[in-house]
């Protein structure tokens, strides 16, 4: 039953990651329900997985959300059961606003990654806005340097885009070709191999520490950064989307909260009051907080 069910989810063209967590979801609950026929399994069966199994593994609000995707595949699967799908209600996402790093930040982590290939992994996710499976999975055939533009070729949601190829990272990536002379991907491991995503992961944390910034930082906080960089910069919000390749503008959306440009150009009530203040006694050279009194 449950290898029927990934040779359907193929059969829908769900992405061999797709397909791989429902399956693995799916698995998880048959082990859970155990010798109960498939016919009988209801709504409680769910809740009472999620119950003992999803909280006390204290899985986050996105990993619940796939698992009742993955169960309402299962009745559309299995219609034979009776879980109602209607019924099955996914938790509102939460609103987390993601890490960015200053732009100050990301040219100390990438003049403290000595590496060369490192330094190079690093400055083509932040500059084109990479994520991490679309770095790995990169060849070298779809970078244009003559057009300066990158073609991302079936990335989230099976779809294709075109991103920037900066100016700046071009000597640095020229150097790191001619240097490790990769075969097919833009970064490999053995030669023809594609890159391991522990392996940036590493990397990217061994640099963090050594450039002294505190926040957690992965590689998707610098595709997070190139998109607030972007926005702070007076990039329009219709292009940001295009360009990270989100199919829904509420995605990118999420960027208008950690963008600060806006935000530093406001100023503190209390700012305003001493200006207040100080415009009404110009003669006064005592309206100051760092006096003993005003």
């Amino acid at each position: 039953m449950i290898k029927t069910y990934k040779k359907y989810l193929r059969g829908k063209c769900y992405s061999e990651s797709t397909v791989k967590t429902y399956f693995t979801f799916i698995a998880d609950f048959f082990d859970y329900i155990k010798e109960t026929p498939l016919t009988s399994l209801t709504n409680r069966d769910v809740e009472k997985f999620l119950e003992d199994v999803f909280i006390p593994r204290k899985y986050s609000i996105s990993t619940h959300r796939q698992f009742i995707s993955a169960i309402k595949l299962f009745k559309a699967f299995y219609p034979d059961c009776k879980i109602e799908e209607v019924a099955l209600k996914r938790p509102k996402k939460s609103i987390i606003l993601p890490t960015v790093l200053s732009k100050e930040e990301v040219i100390d982590l990438l003049r403290y990654t000595k590496n060369l290939k490192h330094r190079a992994v690093l400055a083509m996710i932040y500059s084109a806005g990479l994520r991490i499976s679309e770095l790995l999975n990169l060849k070298l055939f779809h970078i244009d340097i003559d057009r300066k533009q990158i073609t991302v070729k079936n990335s989230k949601g099976r779809r294709d885009r075109t991103v920037i190829l900066a100016q700046s990272f071009i000597p640095l990536m020229q150097n790191y070709l001619m240097s490790y002379n990769p075969k097919i991907y833009f970064v490999e491991g053995k030669p023809t191999q594609k890159y391991s995503s522990e392996s940036v992961r590493s990397f990217l944390h061994r640099a963090t520490k050594i450039a002294n910034i505190k926040k957690r930082v992965t590689p998707h906080t610098l595709r997070h950064s190139y998109a607030t960089h972007l926005l702070e910069n007076g990039i329009d919000l219709r292009y940001i989307q295009e360009l990270l390749g989100h199919a829904k503008p509420e995605t990118t959306m999420i960027y208008t909260h950690v963008s600060k440009k806006d935000l530093l150009k406001i100023k503190s009530p209390l700012d305003l009051a001493i200006k207040s203040l100080t415009d009404a006694h110009k003669n006064n050279n005592n309206m100051r907080l760092s006096e003993n009194s005003l």
